[in-house]
C-alpha cells in the first residue's frame, strides 16, 4: 500500500481537491469495496452518475455482448444502437426536442451546445448563473462560475447572473439591465441546471425558468438546460424541467445517461439543427455516436422504464428526506435540509468541521460530498442510486448522524 501512495505522489497529476486516502478494489450495487476488505456505502452515485447502482447485471451484459460485437466505428458512420438511442431519447422529451447528438461527457455535450447556439444565433456571448458548473473545456468553462476561473487567462463575452432568492423577479430584471448594458450586442445564449448541484443543491423558484426564458428569447438567446445530474428520473422525474412547463431551446444529458459510462447527449428541435447544419456545424469527435456506450444508454433506459425508477426515486426521496429532517432537528449544526427526489442538499453550518464530517463519515463507511468552495456553504450533496434500498438509506443515515454528533461534539 505505501509504494501505491508513493506512485500516486510521484506519478499522478493533482487535478482538483486531494485524492480519497482508499483504493478501491470493486463496486456492487451501492458499495465500493476497499483493497484492504473495507466496505463503503457510496451516497454520490461515483460522480453522481451511477444511477442503476454500480455493476448492474443489465449493464454488465450490455457491454459484455456489445464490445464483443461492435466497440467503435468511424465518426460519420452510425449502428443501430445509435439511432435506436436517439429515437427513445426524443420520445421521453415533449415533441419539440427531437434531434440527438450523442458524446460522452457533460462538459462536451455543453461545448457542442455552446457552439451550436452561436451558429445558429451568429451571437457568442453567453450567460450563466454564477454557481454554475458546466464542465472544464474551454466554452463550457467559460460559463463556470462556481470554480476554475482564476490563473488560467481572459475570458469574453460570458455574464454571470445571481442566483435567485427574495425578490427573484425584481433581481433577474436588474441581473439583465446589466447584461444589457455590458453585452456588445450579440447575445447568443444562456446555459443554466434547473438544480443547481456544485452551487449547493440550488432549486429556483417556480415561476424562475419561464421569466428567464422570456428574457431570453426577447433578446434573440437561445435557452439550455444542462441536466447532467437531474435529467432521467434522479428527481422523481424523467427531467427535472417538467416541474416548470419550460421546455428548454436545447438540452444536454450527460452522467446519468450512461449510468456511470462516458454517454452524453445534445437533443434540440429539428429548426435549430437545420439551421446549425446550413450553418456548418462542426462537432466531429473521436467518440461521438460509439455504438458501445449507445447500447448502455439503450439499457439504462430499459431499466428506468421497467422498474419504474421514477416513482422509486420520488418514494426512496421522502424517506431520505423525513431522516435528513430529522437529523436536522436533533443537531443544530445543519441549517438547511432541500433538494428534490434524490438529489438532496444539507447545509452544515460551521465550515470548520465540513472536512472533519466528511472524514468521519468516510471513517465509518459512508462516502460523502461536501461542496467547500469558497462563498458556496458548506452543503453535502447526497445523491444516491436510484435502486438503493430503503435499508441502506438508513444505513447512510444512521452514520450522517453520527458523524455530525461525533464531530460537533
Amino acid at each position: 500500500m505505501q509504494t501505491f501512495w508513493e506512485d500516486v505522489d510521484r506519478h499522478l497529476v493533482r487535478y482538483g481537491g486531494t485524492f480519497t486516502r482508499e483504493i478501491i478494489d470493486s463496486a456492487s450495487g451501492s458499495f465500493l469495496f476497499t483493497e484492504d476488505g473495507r466496505r463503503i456505502l457510496d451516497f454520490t452515485s461515483g460522480q453522481m452518475s451511477a444511477i442503476l447502482g454500480h455493476s448492474h447485471p443489465r449493464i454488465v451484459a450490455t457491454v459484455q455482448r456489445q464490445i464483443a460485437n461492435l466497440d467503435h466505428l468511424f465518426s460519420g458512420m452510425l449502428s443501430r444502437p445509435v439511432v435506436d438511442l436517439a429515437r427513445r431519447l426524443a420520445g421521453t422529451l415533449p415533441a419539440s426536442l427531437q434531434k440527438v447528438q450523442l458524446l460522452t461527457t457533460g462538459a462536451e455535450s455543453n461545448e457542442a451546445a455552446l457552439r451550436m447556439a452561436k451558429l445558429v444565433t451568429g451571437k457568442h456571448e453567453v450567460v450563466a448563473f454564477a454557481r454554475s458548473w458546466h464542465g472544464m473545456t474551454a466554452g463550457a468553462a467559460a460559463a463556470t462560475y462556481s470554480a476554475g476561473r482564476k490563473g488560467y487567462g481572459p475570458v469574453s463575452g460570458n455574464f454571470a447572473i445571481p442566483v435567485p432568492s427574495g425578490d427573484w423577479l425584481a433581481q433577474l430584471d436588474l441581473a439583465f439591465d446589466l447584461i444589457d448594458a455590458q453585452s456588445v450586442g450579440s447575445l447568443a445564449a444562456c446555459i443554466v441546471e434547473p438544480i443547481l448541484s456544485s452551487g449547493g443543491i440550488l432549486e429556483p423558484p417556480l415561476g424562475y425558468f419561464t421569466a428567464l426564458q422570456a428574457k431570453c428569447h426577447e433578446r434573440g438567446m437561445l435557452l439550455i438546460f444542462d441536466e447532467a445530474q437531474t435529467g432521467l428520473c434522479r428527481t422523481g422525474t424523467w427531467y427535472a424541467f417538467e416541474r416548470d412547463g419550460v421546455v428548454p431551446d436545447i438540452l444536454t444529458l450527460s452522467k446519468t445517461l450512461g449510468a456511470g459510462l462516458p454517454l452524453a447527449a445534445v437533443v434540440t428541435s429539428a429548426e435549430i439543427e437545420a439551421e446549425a447544419h446550413a450553418r456548418g456545424y462542426l462537432f466531429f469527435t473521436t467518440h461521438v455516436s460509439d455504438p458501445l456506450v449507445a447500447a448502455v444508454g439503450n439499457t439504462v433506459l430499459d431499466v428506468l422504464v421497467e422498474d419504474r425508477l421514477d416513482e422509486r426515486a420520488v418514494k426512496l426521496g421522502a424517506h431520505l428526506r423525513t431522516g435528513l429532517d430529522d437529523i436536522a432537528a436533533r443537531h443544530d449544526l445543519v441549517t438547511d435540509v432541500r433538494g428534490r427526489g434524490l438529489l438532496v442538499g444539507v447545509e452544515i453550518g460551521d465550515e470548520s468541521l465540513h472536512t472533519p464530517i466528511t472524514r468521519k463519515c468516510l471513517e465509518l463507511g459512508l462516502h460523502m460530498n461536501i461542496v467547500q468552495t469558497p462563498g458556496m456553504g458548506g452543503v453535502f450533496r447526497i445523491a444516491p442510486a436510484l435502486t438503493t434500498t430503503e435499508e441502506e438509506l438508513e444505513l447512510g443515515l444512521s452514520i450522517l448522524d453520527e458523524a455530525i454528533g461525533s464531530t460537533s461534539a
